[in-house]
């Protein structure tokens, strides 16, 4: 039991970042589901997280209000960005919605007065419990796995196979896509609202390109065929660095191959359970 306290007392916030992590891989997840690069969930984390740290701060709001206002924010606000940037596809709406998260940015480093600017909010209390993060995930979870069994789910996919032939079987492409983005939005508005309230202090540079694209890495490298893998992908990202701390000035470039062996020899990600029975048929047929 002694041994469980100490493990938890010093690695307890990389567990939980493990959690939120998962939740931003699965936030990327549901627009990539229905055909959408969008890279718009780090300014989407961002919203939430400074939503949520306001709210807790100035209006002195409980932590649920707080956690309420950090998902619905980023909700509202993918709902207005959506209908325009939605119309496009591929590294078109990729470029949009970087452009938005830069946007985005920008802002909460000049509007001093509310989010602290270049210097960020510090002293943000430490709210997050594990439960609170056991519940996002558990929750978010069974309801995407809800929806991919839906009708909605079954739109999506023909969405992202085909947005024309779905149109043309009378599937409203661009409200299902709608629908993706701010749900997607509104999982990594949560995650931002649980990390801010475990990590004391946030800050415009957290939420810029290099956050969208580990997100967008998490979701890849476990594998985009099902729930399991963006939350495999979320658990070796957050873990690789510390498992390569030894290699000190080298743990950047083995972080980086590692990567791209994976990427190059298992295209469709770690969590791939057709490429699994294949091989598992292939050595039983020996």
């Amino acid at each position: 039991m002694d041994a469980l306290n100490t493990f938890w007392q010093v690695y307890s916030n990389l567990v939980l970042t493990i959690g939120i992590n998962a939740l931003l891989a699965l936030s990327i997840w549901l627009t990539l589901s229905c055909g959408m690069l969008a890279m718009a969930n780090a300014a989407f984390m961002g919203i939430g997280a400074y939503t949520a740290s306001v709210l807790t701060m100035s209006a002195g709001a409980p932590f649920p209000v707080a956690l309420a206002g950090g998902i619905a924010a980023p909700a509202v606000v993918a709902l207005i960005i959506g209908a325009p940037t939605l119309r496009l596809s591929g590294v078109y709406l990729a470029m949009a919605t970087l452009g938005f998260g830069e946007v985005v940015r920008v802002l909460a480093l000049n509007a001093d007065s509310i989010t602290g600017g270049a210097l960020g909010l510090n002293g943000i209390p430490q709210l997050t419990q594990w439960w609170h993060v056991v519940v996002a995930l558990g929750a978010t979870l069974l309801i995407l796995w809800r929806l991919r069994r839906s009708r909605i789910g079954r739109a999506f996919e023909a969405i992202k196979e085909d947005p024309v032939a779905a149109s043309l079987m009378g599937i409203g492409v661009l409200s299902h896509k709608m629908l993706a983005f701010a749900l997607g939005a509104a999982i990594a508005g949560l995650a931002g609202a649980l990390n801010a309230h475990l990590t004391f202090f946030i800050g415009p540079n957290e939420f810029g390109f290099d956050r969208g694209v580990d997100i967008l890495t998490m979701a890849i490298l476990g594998g985009t065929g099902g729930l399991t893998g963006p939350v495999l992908g979320a658990l070796i990202i957050t873990l690789l660095p510390e498992l390569l701390r030894g290699f000190r000035d080298f743990r950047t470039m083995m972080n980086g191959a590692i990567l791209l062996l994976i990427v190059l020899f298992l295209p469709k990600g770690l969590w791939d359970p057709q490429r699994y029975k294949t091989w598992w048929r292939r050595g039983s047929a020996r």
